[in-house]
């Protein structure tokens, strides 16, 4: 993880020629899905910029810590530990309400009117 951070905060995403993925739904249909920007969103807060960082996705914030989150139960699960509590006792509207509120930020981000929700 630390070399794939490093990788992007070296490498410009909005440069010409950078071997960074593209948004496979942005290329195929020219839409904007709600996790468009995190990579750029990654490299300007990696490189220091965290105000570019959120103009680029809003929920760049809320990937990361779903992120941190995620690899911690991984690694307390591979060294035989015994899961997050409070992980196990989220209720189901929880990530019901996130999921409705991702499709949603995808929507809105794509109508004209909105244009600064875009990266």
């Amino acid at each position: 993880m630390v070399a794939a951070a490093a990788y992007v905060a070296a490498n410009d995403p909005t440069a010409p020629g950078t071997h960074l993925p593209v948004c496979p739904l942005y290329a195929m249909t020219g839409f904007w899905c709600p996790g468009c920007g995190l990579t750029r969103a990654a490299h300007a807060a990696l490189n220091g910029h965290i105000g570019a960082a959120f103009g680029y996705n809003l929920f760049f914030p809320v990937f990361l810590i779903g992120f941190v989150v995620g690899w911690f139960a991984w690694l307390r699960a591979s060294l035989h530990r015994a899961p997050l509590q409070w992980l196990t006792r989220v209720p189901l509207s929880v990530p019901i309400a996130f999921g409705v509120l991702l499709i949603t930020y995808g929507v809105l981000r794509n109508v004209p009117a909105l244009h600064v929700l875009a990266p």
